[in-house]
């Protein structure tokens, strides 16, 4: 099976849209997920979104997330942010992966991946397809299955003036996933 070609514009979309990301905090949480009760601030954490290729060199995007202490049972409880339990990647960047899985082995999902300026190695392309059996809402882009999510993000990067950065809560509206997701427990249930 030949490899596809990558357009050029969809690596572009891909290279303009992911560091759009880059340092955003993410610090909104309504209530502890494990008792429901009333949080403070406890820290600050960096966690890695996504790696792109910059001027022929790795660059690490990462967002930072902060953690509340809940003042009720002692848990440390994370903010919303995009990623999905157990994975070290930022979720448009898991929803890549999983739309690709549907076409191409993890091993060319990767290859392509790294055509498009992310880097993600095979096994943990496997890992996430295995991890997230979610359907992931996705359109047709020059002949590749693009999630909603990259593409919400992209049209973000459109309106944004330079130096300015993302809101925190209009980048997880974008990324389609409100990592809290309703979870959180009713104290009064």
């Amino acid at each position: 099976m030949k490899k596809p070609r990558i357009p050029p514009l969809l690596s572009d979309l891909l290279q303009t849209t992911l560091p759009l990301c880059d340092g955003v905090l993410f610090d909104e949480h309504k209530g502890c997920l494990h008792c429901g009760g009333e949080l403070s601030g406890y820290d600050v954490k960096k966690r890695q979104f996504a790696i792109v290729m910059e001027n022929a060199k790795k660059r690490v995007v990462y967002v930072l997330v902060k953690r509340f202490l809940c003042h009720d049972c002692r848990q440390i409880s994370p903010a919303n942010q995009p990623f999905y339990p157990g994975t070290r990647i930022g979720s448009p960047v898991v929803d890549l992966c999983i739309t690709l899985s549907k076409t191409m082995p993890y091993s060319r999902v990767s290859s392509c991946l790294a055509d498009m300026g992310i880097i993600v190695d095979r096994w943990s392309v496997r890992n996430y397809v295995w991890k997230n059996r979610r359907t992931i809402p996705s359109i047709d882009m020059f002949g590749f299955m693009i999630p909603l999510s990259i593409v919400s993000l992209s049209s973000l990067a459109v309106g944004l003036h330079e130096g300015h950065r993302v809101d925190a809560s209009v980048l997880l509206r974008a990324c389609n996933y409100p990592s809290s997701g309703g979870t959180t427990v009713d104290p009064h249930s």
